[in-house]
Parts: structure tokens; C-alpha cells; sequence
């Protein structure tokens, strides 16, 4: 038995930082080797294919996914920082020496991006071109961090998004930043990633109005989380769509600590409690270790994986397509809160769990690829594929044969490296 699987033993202590950025690793390998490709073979581009087993062509022919490729870079980007190596860890590949470094494989990206978007990075949806602009802010931080910053193209697709989110962001509907270029629909989506890419950029003034009208006219005060939007029909009445997901409360929660202050600290508290009230799997953990062993044992896998302590706490996912990103992005968020020492000590432990017990989840579902099935590219049998739901292993929701989405694998890969990027202090729940 490795310590990895050692770690995700029902009753075992948390896992160690180390063995959290072991297993972010390994999503980042997977994740890389099976769906990442050149975008038309042309050298210096990376993009990854929308799902898997599939052709280069075939993949060029579905759906134009950009705000997949948006989180792509994201974690490629966690990646990379954490292979620059902290105190008492030299730098070191995520992928081993001879292979493109998490930052390479990223900058190649972003050239992709724009080839495969026709030579632009706007598109019709502003919550797509957010999630770019913020990914791309944290990619520029790598990049000055590694010594290898590229000033000019960060300047031009900066200037670029920036004038697409003033135009977005009007006195409509008092505020808030339309979702597409229908300019029919604002809401959470899009306004909250706008808020956090003006806060982050030094407009302050701009992101705390934008969180302002989500305070005002989507926040649920009954449940303490934020709802998806006001719709315009073309009568010119609007409708409230007050449906909770799990990704919007994410970027909302980032901008609320980016601003800072008394008021939006403690809103950030009250999403934190909030999450952990609504958007999680009662018995996610016992019913995901009943699960799990019993889909090992009917594959004849040697170990069987469980989800760990049964009191974790686990966020609930919102199956395939776009719903496949959404829970990884709250975790994403749900770190910097755990991390935030401006939080009180119970709300950053919850924030803690909420991210250990999903990626908890996440990685005991885990079903490694064996040779000879269509998924295994080149031949190319041991990387990891990754469940779209925590109470179910990836042997029951992609069995061999089954075609795999870029977006579920993404989700499990963000929260393995929201876990691995909790700092010492904050244990999960119940631990």
C-alpha cells in the first residue's frame, strides 16, 4: 500500500501537505497526457480536447469550450507555482525533467486560446472572457516569479478583456455585468469573476459597486448564498432566476477577501457557513466509501479506495458539461478563505474541510486507466481518471469504453490543488 492510498483509509489523519501536491501531480499528469494535444499540430500551441478517447480533428469539430480552457490554465498555473518549490522543497517538474514544465505547457495555451478563438480573445459570453482574464493575471504572476514575464501580451489581452467588462458593466438593472452580448441577462456568473478580476487589478471602486448590486439584488439573506440572475425578457420585465450554484458563490467569496473590510469579511463568513449548510452531501463520505469498495471489488483493483472520515464534509457536484467545472471552482476559492487569517478560526477550519473532504472524495473515486482501453492514448496505461460525482467512483460513472469530459477532470484536478495549497493550521471538520 503507497502513502497516498494510506492517507484516503477510512479514520485516517489528514494528509499531509506533501502528499496533497503528490496527488495534484498526478491530476496534472493525467490530465495533461490524455487530453492536452497541439491545437493543428503547430508548434508553441497547447489546447486540450474537449473530451476523451477522441481524434485531433474529431475534438477540432465539437463545441468551442473557452471557459474550460480558461480553468486548463488555471491549473496548469497552480501547477507551475507549486513547482517553483517553497522552503525545504527544491524547484522540480511536475512532469519530470525532459517534459515541458506546468508553466510552458501554459503560456502555449494561451496561444492556443487565441488561434482557436479566430485570432481574439473576446468572445459573446463576459463570463468566459473573466475566467480568461483572471486565470491569465495569475499566469503573469508565474511568469514574473519564474523570471520569465512577457509584458507585452499580458498588456494586450489585459487592455482587451478590460474594455469588454466597462462595456458589460452598466447602470442596467442598477448595475452588474451582463453575461453576453445579447445583453439580456445579468448575473452572478459573470458579475462576481468581474468584480474579482477589478479588485485584483486595482479598481477598487468598480468591484465593490459590482458586489454591491449582488448584495443588493441577489443575495439570498434566507440562505446566506447568491442567486443566479435577473433575466430582460423583451416585454422589458424581468425575472429573477434564483437558482443556487455552487461555482458562483466561488468568485464572489474571492472578491469579498480581495476587497477586504469589515463588511465584506464578514459576508464572506456568512457564504463560508453557508456552503457548508446547503451545498454539501449529507453522508457524502460513509455513502462514498460503500460505493467505492464495492466497485473495487467487482473490477478486481487490489486496493479499494474510500472516501475517508465519515464526518468530512463534501461539497455536492453538478454532474457533466459546464455542471462538471462547477464544484472545483468553489474549492478553488473556498482555499483562499481557509487561508485568510482575517477570517475567524471556525470559518477558515469549515472552509478547510469543505475543500479537503471534496478532494477527499474525488481522489478515492479514482480509477486508473488500464492498457488496451480506447481512453488509454498511445497505449499509455496509469493515469487517473477522475468521478464527476463524490458519492459514486469513476468506475460506475466512466467505465472503460465510456467517452470522459475535459470539464469533470478539471474539477477533481482544481480541488487536489486547493488542498494542497492549505497552509498549516486549519484542519478539516471533525478532525
Amino acid at each position: 500500500m503507497t502513502q497516498q492510498d494510506a492517507d484516503a483509509t477510512p479514520g485516517a489523519a489528514p494528509a499531509p501537505a506533501t502528499a496533497w501536491a503528490e496527488r495534484a501531480d498526478e491530476a496534472a499528469r493525467s490530465v495533461t497526457h490524455l487530453f492536452g494535444q497541439r491545437l493543428f499540430f503547430l508548434p508553441g500551441t497547447h489546447i486540450a480536447a474537449t473530451a476523451r478517447p477522441s481524434g485531433r480533428i474529431e475534438n477540432l469539430r465539437r463545441p468551442w469550450h473557452y471557459w474550460w480552457q480558461a480553468h486548463y490554465l488555471d491549473c496548469l498555473v497552480d501547477t507551475g507555482l507549486r513547482e517553483l518549490g517553497k522552503a525545504g522543497n527544491p524547484p522540480e517538474k511536475f512532469d519530470g525533467d525532459t517534459r515541458p514544465s506546468a508553466g510552458q505547457l501554459a503560456s502555449r495555451l494561451v496561444t492556443g486560446i487565441r488561434l482557436r478563438n479566430f485570432l481574439t480573445y473576446v468572445n459573446h459570453y463576459y463570463d468566459d472572457m473573466a475566467w480568461l482574464a483572471l486565470s491569465t493575471l495569475r499566469l503573469e504572476r508565474l511568469a514574473e516569479e519564474s523570471r520569465r514575464p512577457s509584458p507585452r501580451r499580458q498588456e494586450r489581452i489585459r487592455k482587451s478583456l478590460t474594455l469588454q467588462f466597462d462595456s458589460a458593466s452598466t447602470d442596467d438593472l442598477g448595475g452588474g455585468t451582463f453575461w453576453s452580448t445579447k445583453r439580456d441577462f445579468k448575473n452572478t456568473p459573470a458579475t462576481a469573476p468581474v468584480a474579482l478580476y477589478y479588485a485584483r487589478t486595482g479598481n477598487t471602486a468598480r468591484a465593490q459597486a459590482l458586489l454591491d448590486w449582488l448584495d443588493a439584488r441577489l443575495f439570498d439573506p434566507a440562505r446566506g448564498l447568491y442567486q443566479d440572475g435577473i433575466r430582460v425578457r423583451s416585454t422589458g420585465e424581468t425575472v429573477l432566476e434564483d437558482a443556487i450554484y455552487t461555482y458562483n458563490q466561488g468568485p464572489v467569496l474571492g472578491a469579498l477577501l480581495e476587497l477586504g473590510g469589515t463588511a465584506n469579511l464578514e459576508r464572506a463568513s456568512t457564504v463560508v457557513r453557508a456552503v457548508a449548510t446547503h451545498l454539501t452531501l449529507p453522508g457524502a463520505a460513509a455513502n462514498r466509501t460503500d460505493a467505492a469498495n464495492t466497485a473495487d471489488t467487482a473490477n478486481g483493483t487490489e486496493a479499494a479506495h474510500s472516501a475517508g472520515p465519515a464526518n468530512e464534509l463534501v461539497l455536492r457536484c453538478d454532474g457533466t458539461g459546464d455542471g462538471g467545472l462547477f464544484t472545483g471552482i468553489l474549492t478553488r476559492y473556498l482555499a483562499l478563505a481557509a487561508n485568510d487569517q482575517r477570517l475567524p478560526g471556525d470559518v477558515r477550519t469549515t472552509a478547510a474541510g469543505l475543500v479537503t473532504g471534496t478532494a477527499d472524495a474525488l481522489w478515492a473515486g479514482r480509477r486508473p486507466i488500464a492498457a488496451g482501453e480506447p481512453l488509454a492514448r498511445h497505449g499509455r496505461a496509469g493515469y487517473l481518471v477522475f468521478s464527476s460525482e463524490p458519492k459514486r467512483p469513476a468506475g460506475e460513472t466512466y467505465p472503460r469504453g465510456a467517452a470522459v469530459e475535459l470539464s469533470t477532470q478539471l474539477q477533481a484536478w482544481t480541488a487536489l490543488e486547493a488542498a494542497a495549497s492549505l497552509e498549516p493550521g486549519p484542519r478539516r471538520a471533525g478532525n
